[in-house]
């Protein structure tokens, strides 16, 4: 995959790629059998997903919250091909999110599911329901080291330096 270039053009959201691209999803709950949740979920970006294919997982993780409440998280890092345009993507994401149950009552409650666009290929886009690259992934562990394993390229040594201080643990 090509690396995050900041300074290319803003995408549009509804845009349908000419190819597939790599996109990286963050995965993650805190709610119920959270492990379980999130291994469904891999099995359901792999298996359900229209224009979706040739999904890798990262290792997964359990994590203290960040800027939420609740109990530890698991978090995981899926890479998959997709010819979905980056809309469609969330769209998708989200369904499989109420699948399982995912409310939202207010902003970082404790959740069944949480799935998240983390880079969508090279493309840099800010629009009021979806921005990629996640702003916040560059400050999270869980976002980082699951991805270094699937991207070891695109995560910088300094950046994982700056999250050593974040409870995370690979089960």
């Amino acid at each position: 995959m090509t690396a995050w270039d900041p300074a290319a053009p803003l995408g549009r959201p509804e845009a349908v790629p000419d190819a597939p691209v790599t996109a990286y999803i963050g995965i993650g709950g805190n709610l119920g059998d959270a492990r379980a949740t999130v291994e469904r979920a891999l099995r359901a970006l792999a298996t359900q997903l229209p224009g979706c294919q040739g999904l890798r997982a990262s290792s997964l993780y359990r994590s203290a919250p960040v800027d939420a409440g609740g109990p530890d998280f698991v978090n995981a890092v899926a890479a998959l091909q997709t010819t979905l345009s980056p809309l469609a993507l969330l769209h998708a994401l989200q369904a499989l999110e109420q699948a399982e149950g995912r409310e939202r009552p207010y902003r970082n409650a404790p959740r069944t599911l949480d799935l998240d666009v983390l880079m969508y290929g090279a493309l840099r886009l800010d629009s009021p329901e979806l921005t990629v690259p996640h702003p916040r992934c560059h400050e999270r562990a869980f976002v980082l080291l699951p991805l270094a394993e699937l991207w070891p390229e695109g995560v910088r040594p300094d950046a994982l330096a700056a999250v050593a201080d974040q409870r995370i643990e690979r089960l």
